[in-house]
């Protein structure tokens, strides 16, 4: 098996995440920054893997390469699952980070925190030749009625994790490694590709 893959990313925030979880595997883990004319697919599965299986695709028709790709969001339990899916375009098709917490924060005003009860999922797939591979990560939260901290993206300032007492927004990258949804999807699929190597596959 090739020890290059590609992440179907233009995110440099998620590429420095999935590096760090990967900073120990001999793979030589490469962007779609490294590719010219990249059009993004339309993400119109029903699932978060799904939407990775189709970043997945198209990636690997594009680059001839072992892709792997991410779909991940926020679920929360008050708004009967939502944003799910939606997460990234919560408030809209071009909406900001920003936009999207304040939307949530909006849907929630009335919710008490004990009420807020949430999860951050991730899917990984993995597309190589014409075999397809997923696995999925989940870390539970509770979202807050305002936002802490300054790292992280997304709806991490919201999220928080009841056994660190943080958010994701306050706690350094790789402690954040150790225990999210994206790192716990990666570390599965690293292990899957260890035992696809072993067998030849």
């Amino acid at each position: 098996m090739s020890d290059t893959f590609v992440l179907a990313t233009l995110n440099p925030n998620k590429v420095n995440e999935v590096q760090d979880v990967l900073c120990h595997e001999k793979w030589n883990l490469i962007s779609l920054q490294e590719f010219a004319r990249v059009k993004p697919p339309v993400e119109d599965g029903e699932s978060f893997v799904e939407n990775a299986l189709i970043k997945a695709r198209a990636a690997q028709a594009l680059t001839q390469l072992p892709c792997l790709a991410d779909d991940s969001g926020l679920e929360v339990d008050a708004l009967q699952g939502q944003p799910g899916i939606y997460s990234s375009r919560f408030s809209g098709e071009s909406a900001t980070d920003q936009q999207n917490n304040e939307k949530l924060l909006r849907m929630l005003k009335s919710i008490p925190v004990e009420q807020r009860t949430a999860r951050f999922k991730c899917a990984v797939s993995l597309v190589i030749n014409e075999a397809e591979y997923s696995v999925e990560g989940v870390c539970e939260g509770v979202i807050l009625e305002q936002p802490r901290g300054s790292g992280g993206f997304g709806y991490d300032p919201l999220f928080f994790v009841p056994k660190l007492g943080k958010t994701f927004a306050e706690i350094p990258l790789k402690e954040k490694n150790q225990i999210s949804h994206r790192s716990e999807a990666f570390r599965k699929m690293a292990e899957l590709i260890r035992k696809l190597d072993t067998y030849g596959a």
